[in-house]
């Protein structure tokens, strides 16, 4: 595993989306072709020029990881947590994942089905029905497929009562509601918190040590800042949200991590009572809440990969397979939905893959060949890190992914 060096980030970004866009998009056509038998590990030359292109992308840091032939080959960090202070990316840096947490929590789901505690094709309502929901009835329509494969017809985040927008089952609607209400009901068939449960189902027996839906000093302390687009540190809501929870998990006696769905909830409302809490605010959230660092997403990653032993704590082949099998189309066979993961077609293979935004201000991205055992994670702290990920992953595979275009 390759070393962190540090890359001091002291300029201003100077240019907006749109010649950030240009300017990182320029030799797009010159792209190499797609190269099946060769490491996604970027050339020592492309991560020599990678500092100019964070420049340019008003980026401060970022992290990639790369999986190949089903393990952790390589990673490494560049730039800096923090453009003020100047911190390092290192190996111990934790991002937010944003909605790179929800096929993670989908696999943890699988394993759950597998043990006979949830029914892939049972309704939410039959395990519970928050309080927050309203009277519509087609919400008693919606499962557990549908809320992994993204058909629940509810939108993605609401702004009263919990209502659908379109008739579950019908067509893909992507949403972050309908994934919350199934951590509520992870949490009540496990007995255990939405941390406790990933915990116990996949992060200790995977080796995903860091990985965590809590909050405390040391994790403020690891954890990148978001910036905007000119690299400036706006409103940071994550880190808001739990410096303001810190005091009560400390009354309490108990951290955020152990919390559930319903203490958080109460303890969001402790310590902000003029403020209603929504799913989207709380810090233990199944649709985009993890912390984690590059290295252990890319473990996770690896799980996914055929021919591989599996260990007994692992999902079946067959859940894997499943996860990895067109459910739902969201334009075309070529570009569609699995359980928890985006799927496309590339000339010659499948790809799995799945991208995230926090707030505008975190961006990731992670892409996968199963049959190949690859797979490349890039996370970064800033709002134009979704433009520079597409180059590091045009440069490192030679693919040309629909989901750039789509």
């Amino acid at each position: 595993m390759a070393g962190f060096p540090e890359m001091g980030f002291t300029r201003r970004g100077m240019f907006a989306l749109g010649p950030v866009s240009m300017g990182l998009a320029a030799g797009v056509a010159q792209a190499a072709p797609d190269r099946p038998g060769s490491s996604w590990i970027p050339s020592d030359a492309f991560q020599r020029d990678l500092p100019r292109l964070m420049r340019v992308a008003a980026l401060p840091g970022l992290a990639i990881a790369v999986v190949d032939r089903g393990q952790l080959a390589w990673t490494r960090g560049f730039g800096v947590k923090n453009a003020v202070t100047g911190d390092p990316v290192n190996d111990e840096t934790l991002f937010e994942a944003a909605s790179m947490t929800k096929p993670v929590f989908a696999y943890v789901a699988m394993r759950l089905i597998e043990e006979g505690r949830l029914e892939l094709d049972r309704p939410l309502v039959d395990y519970r029905r928050p309080d927050y929901l309203s009277d519509d009835r087609a919400l008693s329509l919606i499962t557990v497929r549908d809320v992994l494969r993204h058909s629940s017809g509810l939108p993605n985040w609401a702004t009263g009562r919990l209502a659908t927008i379109a008739r579950p089952g019908s067509a893909y609607h992507y949403s972050g509601e309908a994934y919350v209400w199934l951590q509520l009901i992870v949490e009540q068939v496990s007995g255990m918190g939405l941390d406790a449960a990933m915990r116990a189902k996949l992060f200790d027996p995977a080796g995903m040590k860091r990985s965590t839906f809590g909050w405390t000093e040391a994790i403020a302390k690891d954890a990148v800042y978001g910036h905007d687009d000119e690299a400036r540190l706006p409103a940071q809501p994550t880190r808001a949200a739990g410096d303001r929870l810190l005091p009560i998990a400390k009354r309490w006696g108990r951290p955020i991590a152990s919390w559930t769905y319903d203490e958080s909830v109460r303890a969001m409302r402790e310590a902000d009572p003029a403020t209603p809490p929504s799913p989207h605010g709380l810090l233990i959230n199944a649709a985009g809440g993890l912390l984690t660092t590059v290295s252990e997403y890319a473990r996770f990653m690896a799980l996914m990969m055929d021919g591989r032993s599996r260990a007994g704590w692992e999902i079946s082949d067959a859940s894997r397979r499943a996860m990895l099998t067109t459910e739902l189309e969201i334009r075309g066979p070529d570009f569609t939905r699995g359980l928890g993961w985006q799927l496309e077609a590339s000339p010659g293979r499948r790809l799995f893959e799945h991208s995230g935004s926090n707030y505008g201000i975190f961006r990731t991205l992670g892409v996968g060949d199963a049959a190949s055992g690859r797979a490349i994670v890039i996370f970064t702290n800033g709002a134009n890190g979704n433009l520079l990920a597409q180059r590091i992953v045009r440069e490192a595979t030679g693919l040309e992914l629909l989901k750039f275009i789509a």
